[in-house]
């Protein structure tokens, strides 16, 4: 299935439009969000920007409607049975928690999705959570934009280059990765079994950095250093690529040298500041310790020093 050949129910007859524009598509889209969050508005707007037409969204906040207004304009503000009924691509941008009421209570609802291609973001989930819409017709996608979204303008500009994580059923494969192409990412095949931990990685990658990063943030001004993200930014911006380009070859610091001492000493001062600071710290030592020693990088007489500093 090409979406280039999918129904233009959302052409709007608005007179010539330039050759060559995404405007100048055939078989443009109507689009549908129900979920007028910074993602879905997020990826609405890009895929106005492809060529495709957003009729229609949910918006129940105030904040919500001004990003409707703001992100989608011309889109009508709708309940998500009409918003649906309305579109050829819905886009289901609700919390993870949501996505399955919101699936089966849709077709309870006898919402007509036959033919519709309905797609979430969810990193979690893969398609069979829209099973109850599958069932009833719809066409599922999930496609997982890698990144995260602050509500700012430039979150449609932080598509571009992103890698998206793309479950279909195999017939709809090229399908969600001409969706992902036209939003200006990069699609990454992910299979159904392989969704939770392809989410676990994302989260507590990204998630477990921020908290790293403010937990160094708040000891340093516990030494007395006024300005700690300063200080950190070039060092951890040097680990983030040591990481990304060497992988573990790129780690350095007392776990690598061995310095077992160093670390016991990390150890006793953590545990006068805070017991899950210390914690913390022992867990990502002993993890950090046994990667080094599996990649040859620590020798066994002194992972083993070390991993005695880290015994509770």
């Amino acid at each position: 299935m090409d979406p280039q050949a999918t129904p233009s129910s959302g052409t709007p007859g608005n007179g010539p439009v330039p050759a060559g524009t995404p405007k100048d598509r055939p078989a443009r889209l109507a689009v549908g969000v129900v979920g007028a969050g910074r993602v879905g508005t997020a990826l609405g707007a890009a895929l106005s920007l492809a060529g495709h037409r957003v009729v229609a969204a949910t918006a129940v906040s105030e904040r919500s409607r001004a990003r409707v207004e703001e992100r989608l304009p011309g889109a009508g503000v709708a309940d998500p049975q009409d918003v649906v009924a309305a579109a050829d691509l819905v886009l289901l941008t609700v919390p993870d928690d949501e996505l399955p009421e919101l699936a089966a209570g849709l077709v309870s609802a006898g919402v007509p999705v036959t033919g519709k291609l309905v797609l979430h973001t969810s990193g979690r989930y893969g398609t069979a959570v829209l099973d109850p819409l599958t069932r009833a017709g719809a066409l599922p996608l999930a496609l997982h934009p890698v990144m995260t979204f602050t509500g700012r303008p430039d979150d449609v500009n932080r598509l571009t280059g992103i890698s998206f994580g793309v479950t279909s059923p195999e017939p709809l494969r090229p399908v969600a990765e001409a969706l992902v192409l036209e939003m200006g990412g990069e699609p990454v095949w992910i299979t159904e079994e392989a969704r939770p931990l392809y989410h676990a990685a994302l989260a507590g990658g990204a998630n477990h950095l921020v908290t790293l990063v403010v937990e160094a943030m708040d000891l340093l001004r516990s030494a007395g250093v006024a300005e700690p993200g300063r200080m950190l930014g070039p060092l951890l911006g040097a680990a983030l690529d040591n990481g990304l380009r060497l992988g573990i070859d790129g780690l350095t610091g007392p776990v690598a040298r061995g310095d077992a001492g160093t670390v016991t000493d990390h150890v006793a001062e953590l545990a006068k500041v805070s017991a899950e600071s210390r914690r913390a710290y022992v867990a990502l030592a002993r993890l950090t310790a046994d990667r080094a020693l599996g990649a040859g990088l620590l020798r066994p007489e002194d992972a083993e020093r070390l991993l005695e500093a880290l015994a509770d």
